[in-house]
């Protein structure tokens, strides 16, 4: 059975009903979904590692679930697929995003998305690309190489879950993973034209360990990327709710299927078209300009609003780094005491900004520490504010167009936007703020550049308030809807 286009792109709910109801089996979604990465993987280099085997067992075991006759889960058949970085199944490979030194490490242990999906019924067909621990907004390593964005092949996916982003764009899989401590999971949806979704922190748990306090700074998210709002709201269910592993997940579990059946009549929008301190290209900012009056015609009252902060762009980005830091050392020490050493002898594979990044944060002192806390307080107070009066905080998502990829397994993001200096790693990004502070935050698709480029518009709600996001997002997708949008990655 192939994957043809129109199935490739039926998303997960619509698959989930028609197993259920004996329409077509898992055996053959997955199956197909295995051509067509196949066929269409090549062009992309999405996908860097394949479980088939394991898939197909778990596809029959589904389809003998519904002979039996019990009970199914939501996602019940439904193919996926999971990030490479530090995301786990047992027996898989996992590189930390394409570390030549880990190529064939295995760690036997769940990670929450693998854990969690598999419950409500879905198939993981594979892992996705990424890049080096995660640590950058583009998606390139030295060890699989650059994803190619299937827009427009000679350009990045945005990372670090890039390879997520481009195989749900080209119909791969209708969701797969995404883990966001920057805005990797709403920077790839954004270049590669999908729906990205940040939780709020603690909404869906990330029991790390050995330190189960190290996803705090910044905050580290589990969510889903998807090509629609009610398929990303059905993920997100699964994954959400208390794990007792994780010491801030949050206890309740809101109904987020609930919030498609929102409305925005008497919102308050707030719109922010730089965050304060961004350069952002001109046909970005016109592209979110425009998209954001669809709010006006949902009812909502939409106004511009000013964003003070106290420091740079070049300040902030510089922030993030030095906050990641700690997070990425606990994992080099980890290998290190395992007897792989990154920094000695394998430093000459790692990327050099990367070490460079890393052996800085070997030198922060604890007054470093603090003063970057402090901060890191003054950015989250500054978003604060806005959502004390608003019920939504738009922005862009990233202020740049799609880079090119480079051909050394070292793509980066641009150094200069509209004619302005910025850092490469990050510093393009509007996203890594609502990791220093929580909020739960969407990319949704705004608009096409030359007919051809994707832009994302972020979607910012108050602290815990995943529901009014949704509503939101599925409001937007409604009024300015984008699947013909992937006519152009059909083509291809």
């Amino acid at each position: 059975m192939a994957l043809d286009n129109d199935l490739a792109y039926t998303s997960a709910a619509e698959l989930a009903r028609r197993v259920r109801g004996g329409e077509i089996s898992s055996a053959e979604l997955v199956e197909a979904t295995i051509e067509r990465i196949e066929a269409r993987n090549p062009d992309l280099n999405a996908v860097v590692y394949k479980g088939y085997d394991d898939a197909r067992r778990a596809a029959s075991a589904a389809d003998d679930a519904v002979g039996a006759g019990g009970p199914l889960g939501p996602l019940h058949g439904v193919p996926t697929l999971m990030k490479d970085l530090f995301d786990f199944k047992p027996g898989w490979k996992s590189t930390f995003g394409g570390i030549p030194a880990l190529a064939d490490q295995v760690i036997d242990a769940y990670c929450v998305f693998a854990e969690r999906v598999e419950a409500a019924g879905a198939i993981i067909v594979g892992k996705t690309n990424s890049p080096v621990m995660g640590m950058r907004g583009t998606c390139d390593n030295p060890l699989f190489g650059p994803s190619r964005n299937p827009f427009d092949t000679t350009k990045n996916t945005g990372g670090s879950s890039g390879g997520s982003a481009a195989a749900v764009a080209d119909g791969f899989v209708p969701f797969a993973e995404g883990t966001d401590a920057g805005g990797s999971i709403r920077i790839p949806a954004a270049w590669c034209g999908v729906y990205g979704f940040k939780p709020s922190w603690g909404r869906v748990p990330v029991p790390l360990r050995p330190n189960a306090f190290a996803g705090t700074d910044p905050f580290v998210a589990e969510g889903p990327i998807t090509r629609t709002v009610e398929d990303a709201a059905l993920v997100l269910s699964a994954l959400a709710g208390y794990d007792s592993r994780d010491p801030y997940a949050l206890p309740d579990t809101p109904d987020l299927m609930a919030a498609l059946r929102g409305d925005l009549h008497g919102k308050r929008v707030a719109y922010s078209p730089d965050f304060g301190v961004y350069p952002v290209d001109p046909r970005v900012a016109a592209s979110v300009a425009s998209a954001v009056a669809a709010f006006e015609d949902a009812g909502a009252t939409v106004e511009q609003v000013e964003i003070t902060l106290p420091y740079d762009r070049l300040e902030l980005a510089d922030l993030w780094c030095r906050l990641i830091a700690p997070l990425n050392i606990g994992g080099i020490e980890g290998l290190k005491a395992g007897g792989i050493d990154l920094l000695g002898e394998h430093r000459d594979s790692m990327p050099p900004e990367y070490v460079r990044r890393i052996e800085a944060g070997y030198q922060l002192s604890v007054t470093d520490m603090i003063r970057d806390q402090t901060m890191r307080t003054e950015v989250s107070d500054a978003v604060q504010r806005v959502v004390d009066h608003y019920d939504l905080l738009v922005t862009p998502t990233v202020s740049a167009i799609q880079v090119d990829n480079a051909d050394d397994g070292d793509t980066v993001g641009p150094r200069e936007v509209a004619g302005v200096e910025v850092e490469p790693l990050i510093g393009w990004c509007m996203t890594y703020f609502l990791n220093f502070s929580g909020h739960p935050a969407a990319s949704i698709p705004a608009g096409l550049i030359d007919d051809r480029l994707p832009v994302g518009m972020q979607l910012i709600g108050a602290r815990y308030d995943d529901g009014g996001v949704l509503t939101a997002s599925r409001i937007f997708e409604q009024l300015r809807p984008w699947a013909d949008t992937y006519e152009l990655c059909r083509q291809r």
